[in-house]
């Protein structure tokens, strides 16, 4: 295998670092030494170079969506003997046998509607994990991306979420 396959293959190992690619902001030589490739780092660096221009620039768009905050949600009751949740209309996400819906629980749901799709949803995922939030249950269906916070995280995750929609990463078909 060449050492621009290499490093192609390598940097596709590492989707922040292709994401950076694509919007021109890396250090070529500190990825080259960042990844695990045998060969001279300016070699590599190189080949880091060229194929950056051969990536689609990276964009952003916003989305039109309507983003809003439940507290009181929590884990819905019931099931069957498999355990499969039966919650029904209550339930505002409902994940393997898991379902979360408004209740007396200490959670926040952050629910959004509109141009929501798994882009977004990943984009969401992202910033609140920079924001080092850990939502206990997230999904997107149907225009609604529900993420479900602890309460007391509710408000940043409510900034996180709105920030993440106005600059999701746009999808190339």
């Amino acid at each position: 295998m060449s050492l621009a396959a290499e490093t192609r293959r390598a940097v596709d190992r590492h989707p922040f670092l292709r994401t950076a690619l694509r919007a021109g902001v890396v250090n070529y030589t500190a990825a080259a030494r960042y990844l695990d490739i045998d060969g001279e780092i300016d070699a590599i660096a190189t080949a880091l170079r060229r194929y950056a221009e051969e990536l689609p620039t990276y964009e952003t768009e916003s989305r039109t969506v309507r983003v809003r905050m439940e507290s009181g949600i929590g884990p819905l009751e019931g099931g069957d003997e498999r355990g499969t949740s039966i919650a029904g209309d209550d339930a505002l996400v409902t994940v393997g046998g898991s379902a979360f819906g408004p209740s007396s629980g200490d959670r926040t749901a952050i629910v959004a509607t509109g141009d929501v799709d798994t882009a977004a949803l990943a984009e969401v995922l992202a910033r609140l994990s920079l924001e080092e939030i850990s939502p206990s249950a997230a999904a997107v269906a149907d225009g609604t991306l529900v993420v479900v916070v602890a309460r007391l995280e509710g408000a940043n995750a409510l900034r996180a979420v709105e920030a993440a929609l106005d600059r999701v990463g746009v999808r190339r078909e």
